[in-house]
Order: C-alpha cells, then sequence, then structure tokens
C-alpha cells in the first residue's frame, strides 16, 4: 500500500526494521502455506520456531525475561504485518505475548516469571488464556468455573470454550471465582483432571487452533497462582486490553491486504473493453477503502505512543479495537464486491480475510461491547446493567 500521508516518516529506524522482517517473513514463509492450512483447518505449527527466532514471542518484555524490549509500536507494526498474511497467525502471536506472557509478567512472581518466559519467548511452551465461557462471553462475572482453596492448593472445576491455542498450549491462564474473588491461575496441560477439545466445523478463523479447556476436580499447587492479581475481574481484563491494541492493528493489516489485492485487481480485470478501476463505481469504493486505512494508520500509531508514555486510556485502544475491526470487515466486504466471482475464491485471498474478520470484530470484546465501554466514557453511565 503507498504511504501517501507520510506513515514511514512518522517511525523509527527499528521499527521499520522490525516491520520489514515480519512483512518478509509472511510472503515468503507463510503464504506459501497459508491456502492449504485454511482449506484443512490447521495452523502450521512448523513455523513456531521460526516466529520465535525473529523474536516475535514477548516482544515488549525486558530482555532479562527473553523478551527484545520493544516499544508499543514495533509491536503494533508487527501485528499488522501477520495479520496482513492471515488473522489466525496474528492470533498466535497476539495470544502468547499479551495474554500469557504479559498476564505472567505483570501479575506473576518471580519463581513464575523464571520458569515460564524465556521458555514462553523460545516458542518451547505455547500458552492460551482461558477465561470465555459457553454462558459468559460478553458477561465474563458470570463466569462458572471455581477454584476451591484446599490444603494441597487449589480444586479447580469448569470448562473455557472458544479458547485460541487450547489443544497445542502447554500452559492456560485461567480465571476463576474464588472465595477471595476472581483470579487468575497458570494450568499446566499434564496436570489430573486438566482437558481440551478442538472445537471443529469453523468457518472462520480456520488456520487457527480453537477449543475448550475442560477441568474436573482438577488440582492446582498453591504456587500455580498469580499473586499479584488480586483486583478480580479487573486484572483478567486488562490482558484483554493488552491483545485488543495488538488486535487494532492487525484488523489494519487485513484491511490492507484487502485493499493492495481490489487496487491491483481493478487495474488488470477489463470489462466493456476498459479496466474496472476506470468505472466511477469502483474508484469510490477503492477511495474509502484507502481512506479508511489510513484513518486506521494514524489512530493505531497515536495510541501506540501514548501507550508508549503508559498514557494509553482503556477507552482509547477500545475505540481502536471498534473502529479498526468494523472498517477492516467493510473493506474485506468492498473488496470481495470488485472481485466478483474470484472474490470467494482462496487463490485471491479476500474472502479468507472476509470471513476472519468476522471472528475478530467479535472477539476481545464484541462491536456493542465496544460501544458500551465508550458511552460509559462519554457520558459517566454504565450502561453493562
Amino acid at each position: 500500500m503507498d504511504d501517501s500521508i507520510g506513515i514511514e516518516s512518522l517511525l523509527k529506524d527499528d521499527e521499520r526494521l522490525a516491520r520489514d522482517a515480519v512483512s518478509q517473513f509472511v510472503a515468503n514463509e507463510f503464504m506459501p502455506l497459508i491456502i492449504e492450512a485454511y482449506e484443512r483447518a490447521r495452523f502450521p505449527e512448523e513455523l513456531i520456531p521460526r516466529i520465535a527466532e525473529l523474536g516475535l514471542l514477548g516482544l515488549t518484555l525486558p530482555e532479562e525475561y527473553g523478551g527484545s524490549g520493544a516499544g508499543a509500536v514495533t509491536y503494533g507494526l508487527v501485528c499488522q504485518e501477520l495479520e496482513r498474511g492471515d488473522s489466525g497467525l496474528r492470533s498466535f502471536v497476539s495470544v502468547q505475548n499479551s495474554l500469557v506472557m504479559f498476564p505472567i509478567f505483570q501479575y506473576g512472581s518471580e519463581g513464575q516469571k523464571d520458569r515460564w518466559l524465556k521458555s514462553l519467548a523460545r516458542g518451547k511452551t505455547i500458552g492460551c488464556f482461558g477465561l470465555t465461557e459457553a454462558n459468559a462471553g460478553s458477561d465474563p462475572a458470570s463466569m462458572r468455573t471455581q477454584a476451591k482453596k484446599t490444603a494441597d492448593g487449589w480444586l479447580l472445576n469448569g470448562s473455557k470454550l472458544w479458547i485460541t491455542n487450547a489443544v497445542i498450549a502447554d500452559i492456560a491462564i485461567v480465571w476463576a471465582k474464588t472465595d477471595e474473588g476472581i483470579r487468575g491461575f497458570i494450568v499446566e496441560k499434564e496436570f489430573p483432571g486438566f482437558s481440551s477439545q478442538e472445537i471443529t466445523h469453523k468457518m472462520s478463523l480456520r488456520a487457527s487452533v480453537t477449543g475448550e479447556l475442560i477441568f474436573k476436580n482438577c488440582l492446582l499447587p498453591a504456587e500455580n497462582m498469580l499473586p499479584k492479581a488480586t483486583r478480580g475481574l479487573a486484572d483478567a481484563l486488562s490482558c484483554l486490553t493488552e491483545a485488543r491494541y495488538g488486535i487494532a492493528w492487525g484488523a489494519t493489516g487485513a484491511a490492507m491486504a484487502c485493499y493492495d489485492i481490489a487496487l491491483n485487481y481493478a487495474k488488470e480485470r477489463r470489462q466493456f473493453n476498459k479496466p474496472i478501476g476506470s468505472f466511477q463505481l469502483t474508484q469510490t469504493q477503492l477511495v474509502d477503502m484507502w481512506a479508511e486505512i489510513n484513518k486506521s494508520q494514524l489512530l493505531n500509531l497515536h495510541i501506540g505512543r501514548l501507550k508508549e508514555q503508559k498514557a494509553a486510556s482503556v477507552a482509547l485502544i477500545s475505540l481502536a479495537k471498534m473502529s479498526g475491526a468494523r472498517s477492516a470487515l467493510e473493506i474485506a466486504r468492498h473488496a470481495r464486491n470488485i472481485l466478483g466471482a474470484n472474490g470467494i475464491s482462496l487463490d485471491y485471498h479476500v474472502i479468507r480475510h472476509l470471513n476472519n474478520l468476522e471472528t475478530v470484530i467479535t472477539y476481545e470484546g464484541a462491536d456493542a461491547i465496544h460501544h458500551l465501554i465508550l458511552g460509559k466514557y462519554l457520558t459517566g453511565f454504565d450502561a453493562f446493567t
């Protein structure tokens, strides 16, 4: 995509280098696999060592814990380029970073950090995040999963649904109700009473592993509770805020991919003896797509700079996720329309992005939930209840 509004001039050298390295990885190593992976509904796990080698896991964490110490804008640009490839690829990296490594770093003990973070950064350990349940999606406070204190630790019972990485994860960050409020736990896959199963027959995020986590009298050692997660649901939601930031950038990346495909197609595809890009209706769609992408890029970049100054509010991040996912979905629909029948072919990639974005607009806070977050921010009135 062109840089008509000068985004390049607003980036630092190391940010451009990270973006370009991920862009090359996606183009050269991921894209040759994605059509087959999407059709077979599998995540290309063979790329995990390479993803780790590029330093994409734990990207913003300090080097002492296996991270790269990168800034928020670098992380955002990485998410953008990963989702130019596929939402499933960005989801894998996003979950590992924002929903597994972040809570361990933020709320874990030094022992937990030492045990898990470097292994997660190297891709030797894969994690997932268990908050959503079958009857507790947009209302996580109504979760039924419970952890009871015992002489030996904690006894966990319940289940979590729609969990990215569920069946390939070595550990799960699980949120459960206790007598002390909602608390976070590190659940290891070897623990008796812990199992997972994959969700099949998905038509969206097919190149991503999604499943259910099941806990039946699963005994957790006392030291597997996140000791600094003492604010209840607020701590779980803080992890979602981290994830939503990356999703905003990722959705923009998917939109950019769809726009580039549609623009190139419009220049080459001929009907009525001329390129369809010469038609007014086609140009109108392309201009609208281009304008929305530029606005999303600028908003993401601004929030990234604020985040680096620890000044990015929850409301602003909700704004970026809400508006970015919505505009990306609309852009994908315009692109599919411009491509006509070819728009439903995986060879052209647009339908894959379109299907994925139907999930992106829902997960980590549905569109309506972000409206309510922002409505409360604007009016001071809580409309959730």
